[in-house]
């Protein structure tokens, strides 16, 4: 039974390890195209002061 449950442990903490590393990939992904549109962004603001991009974090999340 010990064995069993060190298994299921391992994977599940190797399944939020996999989950983490995708959530960092999409914030590094956000940046960037942020950091791209840039100018962009900067135009919409002067209309909508403090707007942002959306980043959607539950839909990352919801296997967590």
């Amino acid at each position: 039974m010990h064995i069993v449950y060190s298994a299921l442990r391992i994977a599940a903490k190797a399944e939020r390890t996999n989950q983490q590393t995708e959530l960092q990939l999409r914030i590094n992904a956000y940046r960037l195209a942020c950091e791209k549109y840039s100018e962009d962004i900067a135009a919409i603001q002067r209309y909508l002061p403090g707007w942002q991009p959306a980043f959607n974090y539950h839909s990352t999340l919801k296997s967590i």
